[in-house]
C-alpha cells in the first residue's frame, strides 16, 4: 500500500498572543489567484486595506485577470461596510437638533427611504441610504451572483456611488473634525474618490468634496471626458 503524501499545512492568518502592535495583522498578502475563499475578491480587497489603507492604487485598480464589474461591486460593498463605522462617530454630534435636514453646504437632499421622498434628519438619511444600498447590493434580483454581474444591473453602480458620496459630503461640510479623524485612519474617502475617477461613475461637477479632503496621494488618472450628469447635485437645489 502506497504511503500517503503529506500536504503542506495551510497558511494560518491569525494574531498570536503577545504579538507587538506594529506586527498586528501584518501577514503577507496572498495573491488573489491563490486566495482560497468563496469570495476571493472581497477577501483580497480587505487584505489590501488591512496592509495599507493609503495605497489607493493597489486597492482600487483591477488586478490582471479579474472581472472589472465584480471588482467595482465588491468595492461598493466594502465602502458600505466601513461607512457604518463613520455613523458611530457621527451619532453624538449629528443630531436632530444640529442637523434636522440632510445638507452638504448649499445642497439639500430628500430621502428616498420613505413611501414618497421627503426630508429627514441627516443621520436618519445616512442610515436609510446605507440600508438601501446594502439591500440593493445583496438583492438576488439585481445581483444574483458575486462572480458575474448582469449587464442590466450595472446602472445601479452610479446611483449607489452618488448617494454614498453625499454621506462623505455632509460629514466634510458639517462635521469636519469627524471627517478628518475617520479619514486619517481609513482613507475611505480617498478610496471612494479614486474609485469614482478610475471607473468614471460620476461627473466631475457632482463630486463636491474636494480632492484636498483625501489624506493619501491620489494616483494619476488621465483626463476623463464624461457626459453631462443628471444635474441633481447642483447648488441651492433640493434633490432626491
Amino acid at each position: 500500500m502506497a504511503a500517503a503524501v503529506a500536504l503542506p499545512p495551510a497558511e494560518l492568518h491569525r494574531n498570536r498572543p503577545g504579538i507587538r502592535q506594529e506586527a498586528w495583522s501584518q501577514w503577507p498578502i496572498t495573491p488573489i489567484d491563490q486566495v482560497e475563499s468563496t469570495f476571493p475578491a472581497q477577501e483580497y480587497i480587505q487584505n489590501l486595506i488591512r496592509k495599507d489603507p493609503a495605497d489607493l492604487k493597489k486597492i482600487v485598480e483591477v488586478p490582471a485577470g479579474q472581472d472589472r464589474d465584480v471588482w467595482q461591486y465588491e468595492h461598493l460593498r466594502q465602502i458600505c461596510l466601513q461607512l457604518n463605522s463613520l455613523v458611530v462617530l457621527l451619532e453624538p454630534e449629528c443630531t436632530v437638533e444640529s442637523c434636522p435636514e440632510m445638507k452638504a453646504h448649499e445642497w439639500l437632499y430628500l430621502c428616498a427611504g420613505h413611501p414618497s421622498p421627503q426630508g429627514c434628519p441627516a443621520l436618519d438619511y445616512i442610515v436609510h441610504t446605507l440600508d438601501s444600498a446594502t439591500a440593493l447590493l445583496n438583492s438576488q434580483k439585481s445581483f444574483s451572483s458575486r462572480i458575474s454581474i448582469p449587464q442590466s444591473s450595472l446602472k445601479h453602480f452610479a446611483n449607489i456611488t452618488r448617494r454614498l458620496h453625499r454621506i462623505f459630503a455632509h460629514t466634510w461640510f458639517h462635521h469636519r473634525a469627524i471627517f478628518q479623524e475617520f479619514e486619517v485612519e481609513t482613507h475611505l474617502y480617498g478610496r471612494s474618490y479614486y474609485l469614482i475617477k478610475y471607473f468614471d461613475v460620476m461627473p466631475d461637477d457632482a463630486v463636491i468634496v474636494p480632492v484636498e479632503a483625501c489624506m493619501a496621494d491620489i494616483p494619476y488618472t488621465d483626463t476623463i471626458t464624461t457626459e453631462d450628469g443628471d444635474g441633481d447635485d447642483q447648488p441651492g437645489r433640493t434633490v432626491l
